[in-house]
């Protein structure tokens, strides 16, 4: 989907939201692609550089503005995080309105009137989570004819799944238990986001990703995300002689057994000779300093998107995850650097009694579905 006019006299207005560093990231590497740019506070079109040097044979003035509203979570990790990525997009030209979204009580009501009116203005809105309810609610206000989804991890592939065979939209972890209070009284506005969601006559739909789609929804365009941003603007990077792991927030969620975890961390860990451990932003700090002591690893707590801090370096040879978004991310962020990304298999002995039905069969489809991995069998905990 290339940028098409906007209203008369006007370019195509674009809104990105977004509430993850990763998503921020793939915004950019979206607008990248398509050969958006920013408008100056006079209100005049203007191309940023670096755009105008890696976009070969994109015409810019095709039109399309492009303002990236942050809905600040309240984490420490993602918001520190989502300042470094929001500096990277003013960087490129591109304006950023940062809302403290869930800053209290009222900030949702403030946040949503505020947008209310770019909302019904914009030509085209981004989202990088269509499961959530804050981007929901705001798909309610917008009369925009073009919709895009940009990547918010392993999430996007049940995302495309679920509008293919026309259910409701549910995260893949919270899938196969009982919905609740909120859940339901939210019913209606979850419905007609997916109702918009759904290509049309009025509506076009685009879904931009680097996860493989295996079932696309009628009238749904799919872009493939290769990263040409990251490797045009970072590295390539200084390899290392080690491995280094990649952590993941399986435990927080609820789907992996915390101690298990730990036993296959440390076991991989020294099967691989791994002395680095990048972790995910959403891990708690009591369990990283548990892996610390009892693995001995070097606990990194990244200040952007893996795929970037893998690109800039140093990085080891080999990088060991269990399945996650970067098992897709990496090889394509590290394209043409000799770099190994390994991935280890979930042992369902290790998911925990509450996990979802359906967390085993999604985890061993991100680690089959991977493209240039070495795969890894479970790790066998003593």
């Amino acid at each position: 989907m290339s940028p098409r006019a906007g209203h008369a006299g006007h370019p195509a207005r674009t809104l990105a939201f977004v509430e993850s560093p990763v998503q921020l990231l793939n915004v950019l590497e979206w607008a990248h692609l398509h050969g958006l740019h920013s408008t100056d506070p006079d209100g005049l079109p203007s191309v940023p550089t670096q755009i105008r040097r890696t976009v070969a044979g994109v015409n810019p003035a095709a039109g399309a503005e492009l303002t990236v509203v942050v809905l600040s979570p309240t984490d420490p990790m993602t918001r520190g995080q989502l300042r470094r990525m929001a500096d990277l997009a003013r960087d490129e030209g591109y304006r950023v309105r940062w809302e403290e979204a869930r800053g209290g009580t009222t900030a949702p009501f403030h946040t949503i009137g505020g947008l209310a009116g770019p909302l019904r203005r914009a030509d085209r809105i981004v989202m990088g989570d269509p499961f959530s309810r804050y981007v929901q609610l705001l798909l309610t206000i917008t009369r925009a004819r073009d919709l895009v989804v940009v990547d918010d991890g392993t999430a996007t592939m049940e995302f495309v799944a679920q509008l293919a065979r026309g259910e409701r939209l549910v995260r893949w972890h919270r899938k196969g238990g009982r919905p609740g209070a909120r859940d339901l009284l939210f019913a209606p506005v979850s419905s007609s986001a997916r109702r918009r969601l759904t290509p049309s006559d009025r509506r076009r739909v685009e879904v931009f990703s680097s996860m493989p789609v295996t079932e696309t929804p009628e009238g749904v365009t799919v872009t493939a995300n290769d990263f040409a941003w990251t490797r045009a603007r970072f590295g390539p990077p200084r390899i290392t002689k080690g491995a280094d792991m990649v952590g993941t927030s399986l435990v927080e969620t609820g789907v992996v057994d915390g101690d298990r975890y730990l036993e296959a961390v440390r076991n991989l860990a020294k099967a691989h000779g791994a002395t680095r451990y990048f972790a995910h932003r959403r891990e708690s700090t009591d369990k990283l300093h548990r892996l610390a002591v009892e693995t001995g690893l070097e606990i990194v707590r990244p200040d952007l998107p893996l795929e970037l801090i893998a690109r800039r370096g140093p990085i080891g040879r080999t990088i060991l995850s269990f399945p996650s978004t970067v098992v897709h991310t990496l090889p394509l962020a590290l394209a043409g650097t000799g770099v190994r990304v390994a991935v280890c298999d979930i042992d369902p002995t290790w998911l925990t009694d509450t996990a979802s039905p359906r967390a085993q069969g999604f985890l061993s489809g991100v680690t089959g579905t991977a493209r240039d991995v070495h795969r890894l069998a479970a790790v066998s905990l003593a």
